[in-house]
This record gives structure tokens, C-alpha cells and sequence, in this order.
């Protein structure tokens, strides 16, 4: 049985990075304002591992900034403050953040050597007109050479994406998506573009030059990514934004498609692209899934359950153990007799 990974984050906002993409304000999105310093960060770590469960696979991770444009003694410092716990295993795993622009031979020959297992690219799109108008600063081919070198240092790989950036579409975001998993990544994100307080998006959006995803196409666009990544040896990591508190109480938030439980509500909705079909002549039908997808399945607020009751009398969920990944089963009922 695989362990649950709980990853302890370091909030680093715009450390080093020479750009301002359309859509960024990392402290708004993060709610860290400043870089923590060493003292901060060994009280971060301490704080989690005394939340944590000791049988779990606990990862510390760099995040928000471009970690590899900063000096490299700089790095060193950083990253030696975790070796005493990896060294010890109460940390299991140390990964970074930072822009595929930033990565060359001697700064991974540096993070190699102090037990950096993941390094994660902030890819975003491989479409150019997508980057370019995102003000990125980088071109695909950034990306790839960053992500061909990662693996050649036999460091595990990860590239995020967004979805709904000025330029994107559907097509360009699948495209995303297929080109990931052929540059063999290991991991991935998907971030549904959010028009955040204080970014030239912002400005975009009050002059009408820009127009997020609604909510319902953020989700449909996730639930095919997903299913696509799914279908690989891709992991998703996460699916929507941290919840910080800007944008949990819409502080720092001026438009997009935010919602907190946002990776519930694509799962829901790859469930409801399975169940929606089911044409079954009978009164009441029982639907068994593995346990892990029962949630999912019943659907965000019972969604999925509301829509099939418009279809049947009666809905009955129930699991079973011996279904794995999104494999279910349906019995059926009727007033005079069960058929199965």
C-alpha cells in the first residue's frame, strides 16, 4: 500500500525571478509577503512534523519563486538546512519550484548533490502565442531543454500547467498536456487562471481586453486534462490554487474560476461523464464503486446523485473493494422483482 505524501511548503514569493508574468502576485496567492528566514523555516518544518503521522511520506518543498536563479551559495544554504532531516528521515524528500529558464548543468550538479529529489518547472503552456502573451519569458523550447536535462540528472520532473491564460483554448491546453507527458514528467499541476488584485491581468480584465474560464469550463477542461494524465504515468498533484486566505474570503480576488474544493468538483465531474449514459429500464438501481471513489462518484453536494434521481426513483451508492480506479457495477430494481 502506498503511504499518503504530505508535502511541508516554503513560501519563497518572486525570489530571483527576473519576470512579472500578466497573471502574478505571488504574495497574494500565497499570503507570504516576505521570504521566511532560517529560524522561520526550522519553525515551519518543527511545526508540521509534530502534525504529521511518523508512518508517512513527508516531502519538503521550495515554493513561489525561481529557486535556481538565486545565487548558488544561496541555494546551498537553503537546501543545507534540510539535510539534518533527511538525513534522519523525518523528511523523506526535498523539491523546488522554479522557472525553466533558470536550469543549467552546474545548478543541478549542486541541487543533485544536496538531495534534491523533485524539481518542479513552471512550464505553463507549450503553445507561444500562450507564452508570449502571458509575458513569460520564455519559449517552449526553454521548457524542453530544462525538462530533458532534469531527467538526464535522474532528478524526478515535474511541469505545471495553467489552464484559461490570454491566448489559450481547450485544444492548446490538451495539447499542454499530451507534451508533458512526452517529456516523461513525473508529476504535474493544474492551475485554473485567476485574475488576482495587483497584476497586469487585472488590468486586462477591468479594460475587457481579458475574460477568464467561467467555473463550468474550468471544470470540463480539468475533468479531460485529468483523464488524459490519468491514462499515463503522470501524477497530478494538484488540481486548482492553494486556498489562501485573499482568496478564500475574495480579498485578492477579482474574477476567475476559484473554488476551494475545485479538484472535488473536476472529480465529480469525470464520475457524472461516466454516469450520465446509464440508460437502465428499472425503478431503482444500486451503484458499487471502490471506496475511495464514492464521494466522487455520489458528486460534489450530491450532484451526480441529484441528476441520476431525475432519471430513477431511487439511487443507492455502496462500495466495494474488489472495484478498482472508476470500475462500478449496477444492480437493478423493480416494484415486483430485482434483476441483477
Amino acid at each position: 500500500m502506498c503511504k499518503k505524501i504530505y508535502i511541508i511548503p516554503i513560501f519563497i514569493p518572486e525570489m530571483a525571478c527576473p519576470f512579472q508574468c500578466l497573471y502574478c502576485n505571488q504574495q497574494k496567492i500565497s499570503g507570504v509577503v516576505q521570504s521566511p528566514n532560517k529560524e522561520e523555516i526550522i519553525d515551519t518544518i518543527e511545526l508540521h512534523l509534530g502534525t504529521i503521522p511518523k508512518s508517512a511520506h513527508i516531502e519538503l518543498a521550495f515554493f513561489g519563486g525561481n529557486f535556481t536563479g538565486i545565487p548558488l551559495d544561496e541555494q546551498e544554504n537553503y537546501l543545507k538546512l534540510v539535510l539534518p532531516y533527511l538525513e534522519s528521515k523525518k523528511i523523506n524528500g526535498l523539491r523546488l519550484s522554479t522557472r525553466p529558464d533558470y536550469v543549467n548543468i552546474e545548478v543541478l550538479e549542486l541541487l543533485k548533490k544536496l538531495k534534491v529529489n523533485t524539481i518542479e518547472l513552471g512550464a505553463q503552456s507549450f503553445d507561444e502565442e500562450v507564452l508570449r502573451c502571458s509575458k513569460r519569458g520564455h519559449n517552449t523550447l526553454d521548457i524542453v531543454k530544462a525538462a530533458e536535462l532534469i531527467n538526464s540528472f535522474d532528478i524526478k520532473l515535474g511541469l505545471q500547467m495553467m489552464i484559461g491564460l490570454p491566448g489559450d483554448t481547450r485544444e492548446k491546453a490538451i495539447k499542454t498536456a499530451k507534451k508533458i507527458i512526452e517529456l516523461k514528467a513525473d508529476n504535474t499541476r493544474i492551475y485554473p487562471t485567476l485574475v488576482i488584485k495587483g497584476t497586469k491581468l487585472e488590468a486586462m480584465f477591468n479594460s475587457g481586453k481579458y475574460k477568464p474560464l467561467s467555473m463550468k469550463e474550468a471544470v470540463n477542461w480539468s475533468a479531460s486534462i485529468v483523464e488524459i494524465f490519468e491514462k499515463s504515468s503522470v501524477k497530478v498533484l494538484r488540481v486548482g490554487l492553494h486556498s489562501s486566505k485573499g482568496l478564500l474570503d475574495g480579498s485578492e480576488l477579482v474574477a476567475g474560476p476559484f473554488h476551494q474544493s475545485f479538484r472535488e468538483l473536476v472529480l465529480s465531474e469525470i464520475w457524472f461523464r461516466k454516469l450520465k449514459n446509464i440508460n437502465q429500464s428499472a425503478d431503482s438501481i444500486t451503484i458499487y464503486v471502490n471506496p475511495k471513489e464514492l464521494n466522487h462518484t455520489v458528486g460534489y453536494n450530491s450532484s451526480n446523485k441529484k441528476f441520476l434521481l431525475t432519471k430513477f426513483k431511487d439511487i443507492a451508492f455502496k462500495t466495494d473493494e474488489n472495484l478498482s480506479g472508476r470500475n462500478f457495477i449496477i444492480t437493478t430494481s423493480y416494484s415486483n422483482f430485482e434483476n441483477k
